[in-house]
């Protein structure tokens, strides 16, 4: 066995029997190498693989320290946490939205509108389903031809769809320094590896993903232009003009996720509007709508059409005729508009309450986003900070589920504020709050 399995193996030993505690941080790698005798080389492989096996995480300026005993089962973000209140799932409901969705049923009733959608359907969809979705992706500065939509199963496939036409098995795609964790894990299973892009306060740097490209080839790139997540912002159209620029130089791809982009209304146009022969654009109803109706869109280029859709039908990514149906009537009755005008009032008001509840904290969101970034107070560590509020019923999400590669996590946590009642998220903000004002070793566990 290598001499750097052997050591991580023995730390990983050390961790699961509790002799490192969660919160503990390890030696820097010199001093490592120098107690255990052996190579600086050696010490930095051990540090990746516990890294890489979700037992450390590293914060930049301040060391390596020891995460948990295991890697949650199953990609984050994933499923409901177990803690009382779930500010890590992010998934908006209405009141109002059963009964403005109950209303667009009535024509599924009728037997032969039934029996369509309960058929086979095809990723093209119906003519009807096409013009529906090309009206609700229309901005004012472009609207997608109908025979330009593709459908997926939900946003998900749409996004695995597009990034397996585009990427061969063992290729790279470039995505945002801190970016959704879902794609890390559409990457693994497409057998491609993500290369993480430095972002800053606009978002991804055309100039740095022009340095990583010409490292070495990108087959494309991922990109959250509209409410990034996890850090909320939006780029502005000086920027996106700017990576369409870098697009056609470099001759590649852009996937770009246009999951959030109903919430802020007016703002700055797609990607795909700045460079429309090199973005497929993605897009999805489970935010708009609920997360138990899922129906994934895709709008490719032509010259990309038939790759997509080969890509949507290989992986048997294909919409259900159900969801199709249905949501074909919601949005062509105008229930779709409505469900979505009430939440971008309820994210408003939620985005209040977060402002109440962390004034003077460092917390990035967007007036009109359903999540918010907390760089935390010196004195915290975003893993200390989450067992901390699990201890209190209160689930969060480190920044180490937004990394990609072995980089160093920021000292920052990502909550969202759609699932719990507005009163019951008022109190767990409190609660945080109260959390980051006082002192790690205060609120360590007996």
């Amino acid at each position: 066995m290598d001499d750097f399995r052997r050591v991580a193996d023995e730390l990983a030993a050390d961790i699961s029997a509790g002799r490192l505690r969660p919160g503990e941080r390890l030696p820097p790698q010199r001093a490592f190498a120098r107690r255990r005798g052996i190579a600086g080389s050696t010490a930095n492989r051990v540090y990746r693989e516990l890294a890489r096996r979700g037992l450390v995480v590293g914060e930049v300026g301040r060391g390596t320290f020891v995460r948990a005993a295991e890697r949650p089962p199953g990609p984050a973000l994933s499923e409901p946490a177990a803690a009382r209140v779930d500010l890590e799932l992010n998934y908006p409901v209405v009141p109002e939205q059963g009964a403005l969705l109950a209303a667009g049923l009535e024509r599924l009733r009728r037997p032969d509108v039934l029996g369509g959608a309960l058929g086979p359907t095809g990723v093209a969809g119906t003519g009807a389903a096409r013009e529906a979705a090309a009206a609700l992706l229309a901005t004012s500065g472009r609207r997608p031809a109908p025979e330009e939509v593709l459908f997926a199963g939900n946003g998900r496939q749409a996004i695995a769809g597009a990034v397996a036409a585009l990427v061969p098995a063992g290729g790279r795609l470039g995505v945002e320094a801190l970016t959704y964790p879902v794609i890390k894990g559409i990457a693994s299973r497409l057998g491609v590896t993500p290369v993480p892009i430095a972002m800053d306060g606009h978002g991804l740097r055309p100039d740095a993903l022009e340095d990583a490209h010409r490292a070495a080839p990108l087959g494309a790139v991922y990109v959250q232009p509209t409410l990034h997540n996890p850090c909320g912002t939006t780029m502005p159209e000086e920027r996106r003009a700017e990576l369409a620029g870098a697009l056609e130089r470099l001759g590649l791809h852009a996937v770009e996720d246009r999951i959030w982009s109903f919430l802020p209304g007016a703002g700055p146009e797609p990607l795909a509007a700045h460079a429309p022969h090199r973005t497929v654009l993605v897009d999805s109803l489970s935010k708009r709508l609920a997360p138990g109706l899922s129906l994934g869109f895709a709008v490719p280029p032509p010259a990309l059409a038939g790759r997509v859709a080969a890509a949507l039908r290989s992986g048997a990514w294909g919409p259900g005729g159900f969801a199709l149906e249905a949501a074909t009537g919601w949005i062509a009755g105008g229930a779709v508009e409505a469900v979505t005008r009430a939440k971008r009032a309820d994210a408003a008001s939620r985005q209040r309450i977060a402002a109440g509840c962390l004034e003077g904290a460092d917390v990035r969101s967007d007036p009109a986003s359903y999540f918010c970034w907390w760089e935390l107070p010196r004195h915290w560590r975003a893993e200390t900070f989450v067992a901390a509020a699990a201890r209190r019923g209160i689930a969060v999400t480190p920044a180490a589920a937004f990394v990609v590669g072995g980089g160093a996590a920021p000292r920052a946590v990502r909550f969202g504020l759609a699932s719990p009642p507005p009163d019951v998220l008022e109190r767990a903000l409190r609660t945080l709050a109260g959390i980051a004002a006082g002192h790690p070793d205060d609120d360590a566990p007996d």
